[in-house]
């Protein structure tokens, strides 16, 4: 199962658990609060 988590490095919102489930976890997070430093 996956879960949102803060990214340490630009403090937004990422995710974290199997990859099977990130489109429902990051559903709710607003594209400017969605970290990109991948």
């Amino acid at each position: 199962m996956c879960f949102p988590v803060t990214c340490p490095r630009c403090g937004k919102t990422t995710w974290d658990g199997c990859g099977m489930h990130v489109d429902s976890v990051m559903a709710d997070v607003a594209p400017k609060d969605r970290c990109t430093c991948r």
